[in-house]
């Protein structure tokens, strides 16, 4: 108890500051409970009596009135996918736990709590039987490594992919721009410019992004994507060229591997797990060219919205830093541990 600490403390002969710079606590609290032991003795070291209204319910009552929240609904015989405040409230005074508590008093105690259960969040299985293995060597190529040896000046890792769908909408009313107390006012009735595909080459160590519109997606556009970047400098006469890719049709299999080296023999292409395009780089640039460049969309015609792309991917490379990406081997392993505790079917950690 930090009060008793402070009256040993001065017994031993602390000054004030002493005492304060040792539990780390201000110096006005050791006087205060120094006075107040000096004066009133141990009673002085008690809780004085609070002013307001009293607790209305008990820590007992507080614990069954969220037990409720902390189960599915339907183990409650509630026909909900998840919790709002009024049902856990209702189905405390049904269970006979209290004869009446509001929903915000429900709410303000789960807050407090940390528990929020009409919050969800989404994931992915990670159902790939080699997970572990090609997640790791994406993660190890990010830290500048490569089975096990560090990758030299001359060697380069690009993060690539395309990002398909990109909607060529024409507003059928003016876009009205924001003004005093209001937002920009976008017309939600649209006509269809077309849909251009946007191919990217992210370098994940120098923050450069190289990229080109197609009329389409496949493995024809990828091709000349690859050819773009690898008939560049520093790429053209790198010693060794990493692509990560995901496992999408352009580049997964075998075939995709041999036409890169075919056409480029300092080009390796490396994969990610099924579902994982949260390793993928460029996924995070993909992710600033939508809410940038694309959100909300009034383009005149198919060229327009290409020439907004290419223009952002142009205004993008002349301020970015390589992205703060702290995700390690060593995270992996303890997110495939936390997983497999939950899941026997899950992906073991890589054992090297």
């Amino acid at each position: 108890m930090p009060r008793a600490r402070i009256v040993l403390a001065a017994a031993d002969g602390w000054s004030n500051a002493g005492i304060a710079r040792e539990l780390r606590i201000l110096e006005d609290t050791v006087r205060r409970w120094r006075r107040r032991f000096r004066h009133e003795g141990l009673p002085g070291l008690a809780d004085r009596p609070r002013v307001g209204r009293p607790r209305v319910f008990p820590a007992a009552v507080v614990a069954e009135v969220k037990a409720p929240a902390c189960e599915p609904p339907t183990q409650s015989d509630m026909p909900l996918a998840r919790w709002s405040c009024p049902e856990p409230a209702r189905e405390a005074v049904a269970r006979g736990v209290c004869k009446r508590v509001s929903a915000s008093t429900v709410r303000r105690r789960l807050a407090a709590d940390a528990i929020k259960p009409w919050q969800h969040r989404s994931w992915i299985f990670p159902r790939d039987p080699y997970f572990a293995v090609k997640a790791a060597r994406v993660l190890d190529l990010y830290s500048r490594v490569r089975e096990g040896e560090p990758l030299g000046e001359n060697d380069f890792v690009p993060s690539a992919d395309g990002k398909p769908g990109v909607r060529a909408r024409y507003r059928l009313h003016v876009t009205l721009a924001a003004g005093a107390h209001r937002p920009m006012r976008v017309e939600s009735e649209y006509s269809r410019g077309g849909t251009p595909a946007y191919f990217a080459a992210y370098d994940v160590r120098h923050a450069r992004v190289i990229g080109r519109c197609e009329p389409t997606t496949g493995i024809v556009p990828f091709s000349r994507l690859v050819d773009q970047v690898m008939t560049t400098e520093p790429y053209a006469g790198a010693r060794r060229v990493f692509w990560i890719v995901d496992d999408r049709a352009s580049h997964r299999n075998w075939a995709a591997t041999a036409r890169m080296n075919d056409a480029f023999p300092n080009a390796h292409l490396v994969r990610s797990p099924v579902h994982a395009s949260w390793l993928n780089q460029v996924e995070i640039y993909f992710s600033a060219v939508q809410r940038k460049a694309l959100t909300p969309d009034d383009f005149g015609d198919l060229d327009e919205a290409t020439e907004r792309l290419m223009s952002f991917q142009e205004h993008y490379n002349a301020t970015a830093q390589p992205f703060d990406w702290t995700f390690t081997r060593h995270d992996l392993n303890r997110l495939l541990t936390r997983i497999g505790r939950h899941d026997r079917h899950a992906p073991q950690p890589p054992t090297a």
